[in-house]
């Protein structure tokens, strides 16, 4: 097979994927083995023992079980998040291991002590109750095989496909046919800038694909909401996808709020409060025949187990049945009607309901984030494709690093932003950062071409104050551990960071920073870290009226977002200038243009200065703000004042 052929790339992704399947399900089986039983038990992606409750069904007739369990005060931060798969366990019987059940499910729910968990089917919850007679069940998070399953179907699907107008996109997307556009009628668009309107333009006139390559804070979001809106003035519908359910809410939210009718599909505990009332659940649910077939599927349930029905129920039940089938069909068919964008993760775009529709437009948003087999779930539904983000931010996730080498790293939009450039637009004026915080990132990732719009160039939280500020912990004699999830953290360097935040709050002023709702992200590109400097800031009082205002998130847990303050704790600290995840300089890039008016980083100059990248950011501190060296720790005091007990 010609090795430049669309096929054998796409079988290459497919070998690529099952690489990193593979070496998932094999590092988790490995944890598995090796880990003692009474430390898996303690980790945050465990629940040891939980209590199986009563079964109920939601909006859609699925099966959910509750499940309790018991916490203590100090209970740290858990894994477990709606939408996550998990595994029933008990330990085995010399107490020297897990034994995990079969089936998976996932956490439709969870709160404090309780969850909340959607059963696949009927016989998976009587094997539980089975299980649960004889043993004691725990919870543990595992690998969401599903998803795997979906890319490699999609993969499958896009080699085989033998519809013309999928293989005309397939071929321009990763083959040899050069993108085409139309010549249309100059549109205004008096409120967006140049590059804006000159993205919107392409994304109007593209046969087959166009790009919007949105840098940190140069209005991605808006462009791409009026690429859409532009977009359903000449189509009925539309679909909107992203990675991750924060992404495909963001740009959801955005069209909502210009009147667009949005139906968001996917897990309503997943998504942001402002989009529940356009999920599909709570729209089915408010449907008018909804409470007729409530009624039905009540009926049906309280027969299902009883075996001594007479002919004649059995065939009332049969009319039931039939009746059931004709609203879920009717109710479907309305919402769809109904809807002009339909919404979710690319993932999210194999979901049965979506099964056999196709759409004009697909919109990919954050499309430098997603793997490329994913993509291809979404592409199947389309004649063409807009893709949106900014290769220069985070990549997707990959764990494998044959698998990485290989070029799962390397997403669709980069494959197609190198061999096509021309149907790419990148915007270049940002909204968001005082010009000094900008200055950097824009040179070393986008070749100096950003520019600060007036209005945020020099904005300050403080006329006194700078917008950069380094607290270098060189001499501090600070230690970076590895903890048991092999993430590190630098308790000292924590400890540190919250003060950091504590005086800075204080210089500002606590009233002015609550009046006026300046808020704070605390960063760390380490897990581990983040719960540590979470856990700081609970006990201490002072923070508590602030908690609101206040964000402690990875790099991961900020994409997309802003704050006012961002303080970033960079936890490596050692001779060697080993700097481990931290080489991976698209995820710095993200961390420090979340700030609009100030940027603070803890962390040891002289460990990360051997690095390039870091060595001439801390020159960019020293020329634009504050550098701060601490002198070693006095060891007659080596108590901070704000330390509370």
């Amino acid at each position: 097979m010609d090795k430049t052929s669309p096929i054998h790339a796409l079988q290459k992704q497919a070998e690529l994927l099952r690489l990193e399947m593979h070496y998932e399900q094999e590092a988790y089986s490995r944890s598995l083995n090796q880990t003692h039983y009474i430390a898996q038990i303690q980790e945050p992606s465990c629940r040891y023992p939980v209590t199986l409750g009563k079964v109920t069904y939601n909006a859609l007739d699925q099966m959910v079980l509750t499940v309790t369990f018991d916490v203590s005060d100090d209970e740290p931060d858990t894994d477990f998040e709606p939408g996550k798969p998990i595994a029933f366990f008990h330990l085995d019987g010399a107490n020297t291991g897990l034994h995990t059940l079969p089936n998976q499910y996932y956490i439709e729910e969870t709160g404090t002590g309780i969850l909340t968990i959607a059963v696949p089917h009927r016989a998976a919850l009587q094997s539980l109750l089975t299980h649960s007679q004889n043993h004691l069940l725990g919870l543990l998070m595992t690998i969401d095989n599903t998803s795997y399953n979906v890319m490699l179907d999609a993969l499958s699907a896009a080699m085989r496909s033998d519809n013309p107008k999928f293989i005309h996109l397939r071929d321009t997307l990763i083959g040899p046919l050069q993108p085409s556009f139309r010549h249309l009628p100059r549109l205004s668009f008096p409120w967006l800038n140049p590059d804006q309107q000159n993205a919107v333009q392409q994304v109007i006139e593209a046969q087959e694909v166009a790009i919007v390559h949105g840098p940190p804070g140069t209005g991605k979001t808006t462009t791409l909401v009026e690429a859409v809106i532009e977009t359903l003035q000449r189509e009925t519908q539309v679909m909107v996808c992203a990675p991750s359910n924060a992404a495909v809410d963001w740009i959801s939210e955005q069209l909502a709020r210009r009147g667009v009718n949005v139906l968001r599909i996917g897990n309503p505990l997943r998504m942001s409060d402002e989009m529940l009332e356009c999920s599909y659940e709570r729209r089915y649910a408010a449907h008018p025949d909804y409470s007729e077939l409530w009624a039905i599927r009540r009926t049906l349930h309280q027969t299902r187990e009883n075996p001594d029905l007479s002919r004649e129920k059995r065939a009332r039940l049969a009319q039931l049945r039939s009746r059931a089938t004709e609203l879920e069909i009717r109710i479907q068919s309305d919402l769809f009607n109904q809807a002009r964008v339909i919404s979710c993760t690319l993932i999210g775009s194999a979901y049965h309901i979506l099964e056999h529709r196709r759409f004009s437009t697909l919109f990919i948003d954050e499309a430098a984030q997603a793997l490329e087999p994913a993509c291809w779930a979404a592409i199947l539904k389309a004649d063409r494709v807009i893709l949106s983000g900014d290769h220069r931010q985070l990549p997707p996730t990959i764990k494998c690093p044959q698998a990485a080498r290989g070029g799962l790293d390397q997403t669709l939009m980069q494959k197609i932003a190198h061999t096509k450039p021309h149907c790419i637009t990148l915007l270049t004026t940002q909204y968001r950062m005082n010009r000094d915080i900008m200055d950097f990132p824009s040179q070393w990732f986008y070749h100096g071409r950003l520019k600060a719009a007036p209005q945020v160039a020099d904005r300050l939280v403080s006329p006194l104050d700078t917008p950069l500020t380094w607290i270098d912990t060189s001499q501090c004699a600070f230690a970076e551990k590895q903890s048991r999830t092999l993430s590190r953290t630098n308790s000292e360097e924590a400890r540190l960071l919250v003060h950091v935040v504590r005086d800075y709050i204080e210089m500002i002023g606590p009233s002015r920073i609550h009046d006026e709702r300046i808020d704070f992200g605390i960063i760390s590109p380490y897990r581990a870290q983040v719960r540590l400097i979470r856990r700081l800031l609970k006990w201490q009082k002072f923070f508590r009226h602030l908690n609101r205002q206040i964000t402690v998130n990875s790099v991961d847990g900020f994409q997309g977002q802003e704050r006012d303050v961002i303080v970033i704790s960079m936890v490596r600290d050692n001779d060697q200038g080993t700097i481990g995840f931290l080489n991976d300089l698209r995820r710095m890039n993200v961390a420090i243009t979340r700030a609009r008016m100030k940027l603070i980083i803890v962390g040891n100059a002289q460990t990360l200065s051997r690095h390039r990248f870091y060595a001439q950011l801390i020159e960019h501190f020293q020329a634009h703000g504050d550098f701060v060296t601490l002198p070693p720790p006095d060891s007659a005091d080596t108590q901070h004042p704000h330390d509370e007990a």
